[in-house]
């Protein structure tokens, strides 16, 4: 089992609640389709996005994700072997955090049991706070 994590950014300056709904349904339906779990975080027009699953079904995911004409600017920030998932009982984790983005990140990575990986995620969520 691998485990991906990318960023992208979003071609629409302001995404809409409505645009982010629609990525996380499509996410959530091809995902359990595929047998992938994960977690999307976005923080301004930031994608933040960690994928776990058989290698091959994380390979056509990613082939697709960077087919998807919403964002750009694509990069693999990580990718490794794991024994466990992180985000096993999420086809696609996410909550709205609105300005808060620091807080709805540390909730969603509490029970992350991966230091740098929560690093890394935290990371992105200090950069790319609204409060910032």
């Amino acid at each position: 089992m691998e485990q991906l994590v990318y960023i992208s950014t979003a071609r629409s300056i302001v995404l809409s609640s409505a645009e982010i709904q629609d990525i996380l349904e499509v996410s959530r339906r091809n995902n359990e389709r595929e047998g992938l779990t994960g977690l999307l975080i976005v923080g301004n027009r930031r994608f933040l996005q960690v994928l776990e699953g058989d290698r091959a079904a994380l390979e056509r995911a990613y082939a697709r994700i960077k087919t998807d004409p919403r964002h750009f600017a694509m990069v693999e920030l990580g990718r490794k072997s794991i024994a466990a998932r992180e985000f096993g009982d999420w086809s696609m984790g996410y909550e709205n955090g609105g300005e808060d983005l620091r807080s709805t990140v540390a909730v969603l990575l509490a029970r992350v049991t991966d230091a740098s990986l929560k690093a890394q995620l935290q990371t992105f969520a200090d950069m790319h706070s609204k409060a910032a």
